[in-house]
């Protein structure tokens, strides 16, 4: 087989390197790599090529994502997700549902957004979440981190369970989500951060096609060929 295109569902925790270095492993793949990372906090869509089909990752990961997943206002933490503990609260009987749409309105469309400082961002040749775990801050690094242009597609917010706060975000490649999360929080001069988070397409590919990782292994190693 020249390669082929596998979509997993990522499991919570688990790096996508874990991910490819597993199926790499059971499923004896020479070459294998993923289209676009998901956090570890993360879970959802994950596309991974093998064999020649690695040639078409850059085309994969150009494509628009959608996400689904919860914020709550009133907290931060230095990782905008709960990989960090809390670092400051705020109070939340203020922020009103027009206040919240409207902040969310400046999140739509064509915009520029800096990564978070967690991130897998290079400045000066170091990855930017190496710089957050020595202590650093988005404000002392050496440069600055610069902005990018992200389009956002649709930014949908449920307020039912405020001040968490259930999205379906739909963006361009290069999109952090926890830093429209973080930004989300600034412009309402408060705080937020990401409870949970989903990616459940990514351009035609659904996550409602994808395997759990022990599915696709058993796919590709059937049960008779296992060791008793």
């Amino acid at each position: 087989m020249d390669g082929q295109l596998i979509l997993i569902d990522k499991p919570l925790t688990w790096t996508s390197f874990d991910v490819v270095k597993k199926l790499k492993y059971a499923c004896k793949f020479k070459k294998i790599g993923h289209a676009g990372t998901l956090d570890p906090l993360a879970t959802g869509l994950l596309i991974l090529c093998t064999g020649k089909m690695t040639k078409q990752i850059d085309s994969y990961q150009a494509q628009e994502k959608e996400y689904t997943g919860t914020l709550v206002l009133g907290k931060t933490t230095p990782s905008v997700d709960l990989e960090t503990g809390f670092d400051a609260e705020f109070a939340v009987d203020t922020l009103t549902p027009d206040a919240i749409q409207a902040a969310v309105s400046q999140l739509t469309g064509v915009i520029d957004q800096i990564p978070p400082i967690y991130s897998a961002v290079r400045v000066n040749g170091e990855r930017l979440y190496e710089r957050a775990r020595r202590g650093e801050t988005a404000d002392n690094v050496d440069g600055g981190i610069k902005s990018r242009t992200i389009t956002v597609s649709a930014f949908e917010v449920d307020l039912e369970r405020f001040p968490e706060i259930d999205f379906r975000i739909v963006c361009s490649k290069g999109t952090y989500i926890r830093s429209l999360v973080r930004d989300l929080g600034l412009l309402l001069q408060n705080g937020a951060y990401l409870k949970t988070l989903r990616r459940t397409r990514i351009g035609d590919f659904r996550i409602e096609d994808a395997d759990s990782v022990d599915g696709f292994i058993r796919k590709c190693r059937p049960i008779e060929s296992l060791p008793a």
